[in-house]
């Protein structure tokens, strides 16, 4: 092998990987504007898309709940001895209420939401939200029917004040304001005075149950930041209007039922209070009508002092006594609220034990999270079971304390029942008139005080019923954004510019992951270490002799740079006999032969060229010549002579060529006989070059017999013809070294096969042949056809 083409085989494997990312581009690259055409329509897919999607807004609220442990508020503080305003509130437990489907679903009963009303456009249809200046519509009756009517009722405007009505009944005229009564629902149409005739709109009746579930999903509810008690109250929806009311009043409602819940403790105690303040009245009414009858009796005016001063301790005997009393109903109407399920226990008034107070506020807390849990959570939830079993342990706690404190109140009775039996014999020598009126006073000052002591309560729960504050306040009301957020425009059209990339990317991806040809040069290469000799160029025109005296073609100029390599590879040996051979007939090795001899003839050597491909000869046909004499003759017929086979080719004085002559029945043995090497011996003597066209080594083995002759081997691959696999037979015979100094020769190279190289630039400088421009139908469709 010739020093210089193995040096220059190396200096091309140091650079391989830059040809290679040089031709991987040139893959994608060489349909460019299949890229341009997929971008253009991806981008205006996107457009459709934008222009015909109803956007989205972001409509958001800023909501502060108020943490009791933080600091109260101003009730809380004021009444901070009833035991009010103490309930703890989780930012996460009040989080669930917002988003509960229960909460949601009244928010929508208090809006205009039982029917939807859509604009109906050319492609897409839009909400009509409260716009009284177009169309609203006001439903007094909607039954369970009118939710399955899918396509909903079509509203077609005639003018400002009449419109027909279609459902599945057909089609109805009606004027504006009229009541319509079907079978499924009872509602009026109001047009607008921006109505135009001829719009379409569609409308909708609404299962709220269903409706505001949907939207309970849109709904997201999250704390501003870890440690505050601010909430970031937002949703995603293509009606602004209608999503800021529903937030807005999202709201509110929150804090009705938040009110709600805080008024029930107190609305308990005012209750408790008002059943004693009744029974305490009646009693009153009794002890003055005993007095007054007593005084009419006995004719009693005035008591004496010592009869005052065994009133006032018989007063405060008694005192004591109504106190333990108290304490006793005090303790059986709180075990009657324990009893009843998920009631609220009122204050324990007349008991001065902080333990049973703090019981009866924790257990009023869980019955509040218990009603809270409810609204999101199933009655047989974790959750529910926890809080349930919190609430039967506070429960037997405050029993357990409750029959405490009725204990030591039975034993202070029975004690004040004692020291009052030993003062009644100390008062056994009054007079009994006046005992009995000491009697009934010190019962009317006991009741007197206690009365007042529970109007001062009442009072005091009343003032805190009504002054009682919610659990939130809004920072910021309920605001859309200015530009929508969905769609996102600049992503859609991204993402549209990418996949109009992406998509003809994948197609010539795959397109060259399945291709089996041979299409760069770096497909020889990559797999094969047969130094390549050079490349020629694609023919553009049809005759077999492309190479003539002054043509100055690109395919004329890369033979004549083939046959400088060829020169090259012959410093070490001179490469008289050249054999040329391809994988497959129709790979060009003829009209290379024919073309590289007329290259070679132009420098003043004598070159025959042989069509030794005697199975399929198209050196001659393809030359337009003749023959009477060929290959064959010459080894059947020992009487002809060499110079009876040489032809001279017309306007090349030093190129000739031999034909095969007839197709013999056995052409390997004929390739075999001892007149085929007189034959090669002879035109040695006579040329200084001889060329050897023979047939394909993949199909027969004639060129294997005709080794023994050649000083050189081009084995021509053809581009977007030769098979990949194929290169597997060139490394055989290269490493078997089953043909002389072999060498690859790639023939109709192409732009794209060329690493962007190119071969359309014109040669020779002024002079000779120019090469023909392409007109511009011939340019786009070789794009096309490529």
């Amino acid at each position: 092998m010739p020093e210089f083409v193995a040096n220059e085989n190396d200096s091309i494997e140091g650079l391989s990987d830059k040809i290679d990312l040089r031709a991987e581009l040139n893959k994608y690259l060489r349909y460019w504007y299949w890229f341009v055409l997929g971008a253009l329509l991806c981008l205006f897919a996107g457009w459709l898309y934008l222009r015909y999607t109803t956007p989205e807004y972001n409509i958001s609220s800023t909501l502060l709940i108020k943490d009791d442990k933080k600091g109260s508020d101003l009730g809380g503080a004021a009444f901070s001895d009833l035991d009010i305003f103490k309930t703890q509130k989780s930012i996460d437990n009040e989080i669930e209420v917002l988003k509960s489907k229960s909460l949601m679903q009244r928010v929508f009963e208090l809006l205009p939401l039982k029917t939807s009303v859509f604009a109906e456009g050319r492609f897409k249809k839009s909400e009509v939200y409260k716009d009284s200046t177009v169309i609203t519509v006001n439903a007094m009756r909607v039954d369970s029917a009118a939710y399955k009517i899918k396509e909903g009722i079509k509203v077609e405007i005639l003018d400002n004040f009449t419109f027909n009505l279609t459902d599945s009944k057909g089609k109805t005229k009606y004027r504006s304001g009229e009541i319509i009564n079907k079978p499924y629902a009872r509602f009026v149409v109001n047009l607008g005075k921006d109505v135009k005739n001829g719009e379409d709109y569609t409308i909708r009746f609404n299962d709220l149950r269903l409706y505001a579930a949907n939207y309970t999903n849109k709904l997201s509810v999250t704390p501003v930041n870890r440690d505050a008690s601010v909430l970031n109250i937002s949703m995603i929806d293509a009606s602004p209007e209608k999503a800021i009311d529903i937030i807005n009043t999202l709201i509110t409602q929150y804090n009705i039922e938040a009110i709600q819940d805080k008024n029930q403790i107190s609305s308990n105690t005012i209750k408790f209070i008002d059943e004693r303040l009744i029974s305490l009245v009646g009693e009153l009414s009794g002890v003055e009508r005993d007095v007054a009858n007593l005084k009419g009796k006995y004719g009693v005016t005035d008591v004496t002092t010592d009869i005052q001063r065994y009133s006032q301790q018989a007063i405060e005997f008694y005192k004591q006594q109504e106190e333990a009393k108290i304490k006793t109903n005090v303790i059986n109407s709180i075990q009657s609220y324990m009893n009843r399920q998920g009631a609220l226990v009122p204050s324990a008034l007349g008991i001065e034990d902080p333990a049973l107070n703090g019981l009866i506020q924790s257990y009023n807390e869980l019955q509040q999270q218990r009603t809270q849990l409810l609204n999101t959570e199933q009655e047989g939830s974790v959750l529910v079971q926890n809080v349930d079993k919190n609430i039967a342990s506070l429960k037997s706690r405050i029993n357990e304390n409750l029959k405490v404190i009725e204990r030591g109140a039975n034993i202070a009775q029975s004690n004040l029942q004692r020291n009052f039996q030993q003062f009644q014999g100390s008062i056994q020598n009054v007079p009994d008139v006046e005992r009995q009126l000491l009697e009934i006073r010190r019962q009317q000052s006991i009741k007197e005080g206690i009365y007042s002591y529970l109007l001062q309560k009442k009072e005091e729960a009343q003032l805190a019923l009504v002054s009682t504050l919610a659990n939130s306040r809004t920072i910021d009301p309920a605001t859309a954004t200015d530009k929508p957020v969905k769609p996102k425009k600049s992503l859609i059209l991204l993402a549209s510019l990418v996949l109009g990339l992406l998509i003809p990317f994948i197609i010539i991806y795959l397109k060259n992951l399945l291709d089996d040809k041979v299409r760069l040069q770096s497909d020889i290469t990559n797999k094969s270490q047969v130094p390549i000799l050079g490349e020629i160029a694609a023919s553009t025109v049809d005759d077999t002799l492309v190479v003539r005296e002054k043509s100055r073609t690109p395919i004329a100029e890369m033979f004549r740079l083939l046959r400088t390599n060829l020169q090259f590879a012959s410093l070490d040996k001179p490469l008289q006999t050249i054999l040329t051979t391809s994988s497959m007939s129709g790979e060009g090795k003829t009209f290379f032969c024919t073309n590289l001899g007329a290259s070679i003839s132009l420098t003043d050597k004598k070159v025959v060229v042989l069509e030794f491909d005697i199975r399929k000869p198209k050196l001659l046909s393809g030359l337009g010549m003749k023959t009477r004499h060929g290959i064959t003759h010459y080894v059947i017929n020992h009487s002809l002579t060499v110079d009876d086979l040489i032809r001279p080719v017309e306007g090349l004085p030093n190129l000739f060529v031999i034909g095969a002559g007839p197709i013999p029945p056995n052409p390997a043995e004929l390739i075999l006989n001892k007149r085929v090497d007189e034959l090669f011996a002879e035109l040695r003597q006579k040329f200084d070059y001889i060329i050897v066209d023979s047939s394909p080594v993949g199909q027969v083995a004639d060129v294997f017999s005709l080794n023994r002759i050649a000083d050189a081997s081009l084995y021509v691959v053809r581009y977007n013809y030769t098979f990949k696999e194929q290169v597997n037979i060139l490394n055989d015979i290269y490493n078997n070294k089953k043909l002389t100094n072999l060498m690859v020769v790639m023939n109709d190279a192409k732009k794209h096969n060329a690493y962007g190289y190119g071969y359309g630039y014109g040669y020779g400088y002024g002079y000779g042949e120019v090469v023909r421009k392409k007109t511009v139908f011939e340019t786009i469709r070789g794009w096309f056809g490529k």
